[in-house]
């Protein structure tokens, strides 16, 4: 198993296509049962032991350089919402994380969101 860290760490650039393919059959044969069956759910040709880890969800940033925690205290501290609950706190947080992680469901619920709130301006409501 050092060998494979080893491997891991050098970087990828330095190795041919077939030595690389060599080394993945190495770790995938080192696998247990279990693992080897849920990479051969998701493709073996798919699975990339050598990608870099994605960052942990509480040190994602947005594009202002800000982590989730920091946008949602500020969100929550500027609010108008009289004593918010938990799940108004609940929903913005949601949202948050969505839009950090670029999560499709989460960008047209905003989407929607700025457009519904435009369409009420321009009818002449304050707030909904």
């Amino acid at each position: 198993m050092k060998n494979i860290l080893e491997w891991t760490n050098k970087g990828m650039e330095h190795f041919t296509q077939k030595e690389i393919d060599k080394k993945k059959k190495m770790i995938f044969d080192a696998m247990g049962k279990r693992g080897q069956n849920q990479i051969m759910k998701k493709g073996y040709e798919d699975w990339n032991p050598f990608a870099e880890p994605k960052d942990p969800i509480d040190i994602r940033k947005d594009k202002t350089k800000r982590t989730s925690q920091m946008l949602i205290q500020q969100f929550l501290q500027q609010t108008s919402h009289d004593g918010y609950t938990n799940e108004f706190a609940q929903g913005a947080l949601d949202m948050c994380f969505g839009i950090i992680n670029n999560n499709e469901k989460i960008r047209g619920m905003f989407e929607f969101s700025k457009w519904y709130e435009d369409l009420l301006k321009k009818e002449g409501y304050d707030n909904y």
